[in-house]
């Protein structure tokens, strides 16, 4: 159990990072690469991508802080 747990752990770690790094910053960081933080693109104005890219990462965040609870608790 504890090994498939930490398989999900590492998947949730590589997500939560990439998903982190989608984000726009000051330097647009990232994020300009896929035309997340601009205004252009074929999103138009990108506040709906840059909503449900908030939305996956606090989702990712909190499934990767109960992982880590869950996993704690086996050991």
């Amino acid at each position: 159990m504890s090994t498939i747990l930490g398989v999900i752990q590492v998947f949730i770690c590589v997500v939560l990072v990439f998903l982190i790094l989608m984000h726009s910053g000051k330097d647009s960081g990232l994020s300009g690469a896929f035309g997340v933080g601009t205004g252009a693109g074929p999103f138009g104005g990108g506040s709906l991508v840059e909503r449900n890219l908030n939305r996956w990462t606090i989702g990712f965040a909190l499934a990767f802080v109960l992982n880590t609870i869950i996993l704690i608790k086996i050991s």
